[in-house]
């Protein structure tokens, strides 16, 4: 095998449970910190499930006890040692990671976040990015940038499109760090579970999903992104599009039936 197979296995894991696919951030002596290698390993990942049909739901978490620290200020810092002082290095990692992170937010799967320990500043965006998100009870969110003169304005694209303006600012103007319960209140993860469990009921989750008909799931999401920000009657248009396009698939022709009929669907 390859050495940097090998490396791309250490630094990222990645395993099926039926339908679901788990991707596990892998440096945990680092707190799963994004290096430059991860965020290539994670968008080569991204593309490869992007077209994988027998992947319905996508669980996202970290390996060790935390989810993730954000970005790595080690390599970071190790760059301004560069002739330029570190902008190019500064530029590819920015734009590697908004590349990881919108094509995290349009997989045509749905996405969840299983989240124990820290998800602090990058860590933090990449669940404000997943579609929905489980945490342990000791989770712990921030976007702390402000506190090491660095404005986390990468991090506030997907937090201000996850939880509230008003929320996001706080957040984001005091970097301090929230808890679970919390997070939860304002929306930034849909549930909290005992500590430890995150994974196990993020997968629960990511089953029932991956039950449902593929092509009603997946439609279903793309219709949501599309509707997204569009103007009230555009994003209708669009919408009735889509139901009537649904109403005369095959999934929706055995789903109503079965109703109907009062027995379980068997999904074509």
């Amino acid at each position: 095998m390859p050495e940097g197979t090998r490396l791309a296995e250490r630094r990222l894991k990645v395993e099926r449970e039926g339908a679901v696919a788990i991707v596990t951030l892998n440096r945990p002596e680092a707190r799963n910190a994004l290096s430059f290698a991860l965020l290539e390993d994670l968008e080569a990942e991204f593309a490869q499930l992007r077209g994988d049909a027998a992947v319905r739901a996508v669980v996202l978490a970290g390996e060790g006890p935390a989810f993730c620290a954000g970005h790595d200020l080690r390599e970071l810092t190790a760059h301004r040692a560069d002739a330029d002082g570190g902008r190019a290095f500064f530029q590819a990692t920015m734009a590697k990671c908004a590349a990881v992170m919108q094509a995290l937010a349009t997989l045509p799967q749905p996405t969840i976040a299983a989240v124990e320990g820290i998800a602090t500043a990058a860590g933090c965006q990449l669940v404000a990015t997943c579609d929905l998100a489980v945490a342990g009870e000791g989770a712990k969110f921030c976007t702390p940038g402000v506190a090491i003169g660095l404005f986390c304005a990468t991090p506030a694209v997907a937090l201000s499109r996850a939880v509230s303006r008003r929320h996001a600012l706080e957040m984001l103007y005091t970097g301090d760090m929230v808890d679970a319960a919390h997070a939860h209140r304002i929306g930034l993860v849909n549930r909290v579970v005992a500590q430890g469990l995150a994974l196990a009921e993020a997968k629960a989750l990511a089953q029932r999903i991956a039950a449902r008909p593929a092509s009603v799931v997946q439609g279903g999401k793309a219709a949501f992104l599309r509707q997204e920000g569009r103007p009230l009657a555009e994003a209708y248009r669009d919408a009735a599009c889509v139901m009537v396009e649904q109403l005369l698939d095959p999934a929706a022709i055995e789903g109503i039936g079965a109703f109907l009929e009062k027995r379980q669907p068997n999904w074509p």
